[in-house]
């Protein structure tokens, strides 16, 4: 993550935590609304005096200081630039974390050992920072990345052998899936499909024939957000039920199971997958491998997560609300898609359930991180959100947040 990023993730914790609002904030510093939101994104660097004004009103005691950028401001790129530098390559995403030897043990920091200096150990971070990446950026100005680095990981599994071959075909597979992941959510589910074939071509070469079952499950994403409740439980009811699957697999195939249920009204049989899943991705969690991660890894609890959502479906919001609103606590600040994703969805709950001021309060925040992470499956809720509030046009609470509403789908057009 650029320092920008990070430094409005944190300011964004912290002024949550302190229980400010965004417009109430920005009044207390003198500041625009916009302007703050824009730092909070990542799109405007923050100055150094606009970091100690912060810290003082929040009591952070220099912690949002030490995150300003203290180049000249003329030299940072704007956000084209960091586009370009995404796109770039591979390697932009490995200098983020490979230690540099000689310079790093006369700063006083821990040096690699060899097994980190390894062919498969250092794309391993690649894809680690890839995935970390497509939290807070445009997913289709990382495709081009995405594409790169799987093929680059292949083309170097056909030129080894032995184990490094095998390790480097499985990662290579991984990114596969992830291009696949951020080609649907560009809106390319043609391409998503195509990635997630090539991943599971790529996987049983490299002797795993889990990554098969898995593609069922993404695939039963698909049918899902097409609203197919049929093809969905039946996508994802062939994956969770193959006993010989990793339980993290067989969790995320009843999850997506139970989705389906809720799609379809039937409230007890998407209960009883959702406690086939917390039971699986239970037992994932007591022997977890170390492997490239498969399926978010940014939910404390998934399945409790997944329950909030499908308890929306199923017609519940104020249940909805109140459980969405508990986990999305635990999403962590850097996590901007995830956050976007399902704390819009916790403010659609808020919405359905008449609760239109909490549903402002909530979708603030997160209308701005959905325009600028771009994402066609939140798009699909923010239209849903602006539906539902239409209901309460007086409102001055909706009323204030319209522009915003329509800001971001401007932005996802």
């Amino acid at each position: 993550m650029s320092m920008a990023l990070m430094f409005g993730a944190e300011l964004r914790r912290l002024r949550q935590e302190r229980g400010f609002s965004l417009a109430g904030f920005a009044e207390q510093l003198r500041y625009s609304k916009g302007y703050l939101s824009k730092v909070e994104r990542g799109r405007q660097a923050a100055s150094i005096d606009f970091a100690r004004r912060c810290d003082a009103a929040l009591h952070a005691d220099g912690q949002l200081l030490a995150l300003v950028e203290r180049e000249d401001p003329d030299d940072r790129p704007g956000l084209s630039g960091r586009r370009e530098l995404i796109a770039a390559g591979a390697f932009s995403l490995l200098a983020l974390s490979v230690p540099t030897g000689p310079a790093d043990r006369v700063a006083g920091r821990r040096t690699a050992g060899p097994a980190e200096f390894s062919v498969p150990a250092l794309l391993r971070q690649g894809y680690d920072h890839a995935r970390r990446l497509g939290q807070c950026v445009d997913p289709a100005d990382l495709l081009p990345l995405l594409t790169g680095q799987a093929r680059t990981t292949a083309r170097l599994a056909a030129r080894s052998r032995g184990r490094t071959r095998s390790e480097l075909l499985l990662l290579a597979s991984r990114f596969a899936e992830f291009t696949g992941w951020m080609a649907q959510e560009a809106g390319d589910t043609g391409a998503a499909l195509a990635h997630t074939a090539e991943a599971v071509s790529l996987a049983e070469e490299a002797g795993d024939p889990h990554l098969a079952s898995y593609a069922l499950v993404r695939r039963a994403l698909v049918t899902f957000y097409d609203n197919d409740a049929a093809r969905t439980i039946d996508l994802a009811a062939a994956a969770a039920g193959d006993r010989k699957l990793p339980p993290r697999i067989r969790g995320l195939a009843a999850q997506r199971e139970a989705q389906g249920h809720a799609l379809a009204g039937d409230h007890l049989r998407c209960m009883r997958s959702l406690e086939q899943a917390h039971g699986f991705l239970s037992a994932e969690d007591d022997g977890k491998e170390s492997g490239p991660v498969i399926g978010t890894s940014n939910l404390a609890n998934p399945a409790a997560m997944v329950n909030g959502w499908c308890l929306y479906d199923l017609g519940h919001p104020g249940e909805a609300a109140e459980l969405l609103a508990r986990e999305c606590e635990r999403i962590p600040a850097h996590a901007l898609r995830t956050r976007a994703r399902y704390g819009l969805r916790q403010a659609l709950a808020h919405a359905a359930a008449g609760e239109a001021e909490q549903s402002c309060a909530v979708a603030e925040d997160l209308l701005g991180i959905a325009g600028e992470v771009r994402s066609a499956t939140i798009t699909a809720d923010v239209h849903r959100l602006d539906r539902e509030l239409r209901r309460f046009r007086t409102n001055r609470a909706v009323r204030e947040l319209q522009p915003a509403l329509l800001g971001a789908l401007a932005d996802n057009c």
